[in-house]
């Protein structure tokens, strides 16, 4: 029987979901209303956090009190000598959101952002057939103009694209390795690195 239920472990898929953190400020209450609102729908799979260096250790105290998985992850940049201004300053570190593909001791993660909060159960999500990235459709300017304008001091307004902020994917070092390719080549935008996941 004991052997039954370890075979059966083995071959469980691992997944979880995923959030990004970085730095002293408050985006830290985000993530733990994300945590608590994820066991407050009964999820049966963890939160990771995937933070920079500078997450000072009273929050990392703070998290792990919540059941978060802590993973400390290395900074990543735009390409050198960029000249891109993005729609917000702080966008610039969201590039080194992209190191979640390095968490292959998992079979499939949710990227969800910090400040989102889930109201119900979305377990189901992990369900979807395998081989894709499962990512929203981003409400924002011509997509539903009756909502937002976007506004002309940014120019011509982008292409249709997704949000980065909710994603399915499958961690793999090989996409990893593709990805930082095209960062190397793809010129930064006003949305850092969505560009790049599109």
């Amino acid at each position: 029987m004991a052997l039954e239920a370890t075979a059966k472990s083995v071959n469980f898929p691992k997944r979880a979901y995923v959030t990004f953190l970085a730095g002293a400020g408050d985006y830290v209450k985000g993530v733990v209303g994300l945590a608590k609102g994820l066991r407050k729908a009964k999820s049966a799979y963890p939160l990771v956090v995937a933070m920079l260096p500078d997450v000072p250790e009273e929050h990392r105290c703070i998290l792990e009190s919540q059941g978060c998985i802590l993973r400390e992850i290395e900074p990543l940049s735009p390409p050198e000598n960029h000249t891109a201004k993005f729609a917000m300053a702080y966008y610039v570190i969201n590039y080194s959101k992209l190191r979640i593909w390095e968490f292959e001791e998992y079979d499939k993660l949710i990227y969800l952002d910090g400040d989102i909060q889930v109201f119900g159960n979305i377990d189901h999500l992990f369900d979807l057939p395998d081989g894709y990235f499962y990512a929203v459709m981003d409400c924002f300017c011509e997509n539903c103009p009756e909502r937002v304008q976007w506004p002309a001091e940014l120019g011509s307004p982008p292409p249709l694209y997704f949000n980065a902020g909710m994603f399915v994917y499958e961690p793999k070092l090989s996409t990893y390795h593709d990805i930082l390719e095209t960062v190397k080549v793809t010129p930064p935008t006003l949305f850092a690195e969505q560009v790049i996941l599109i």
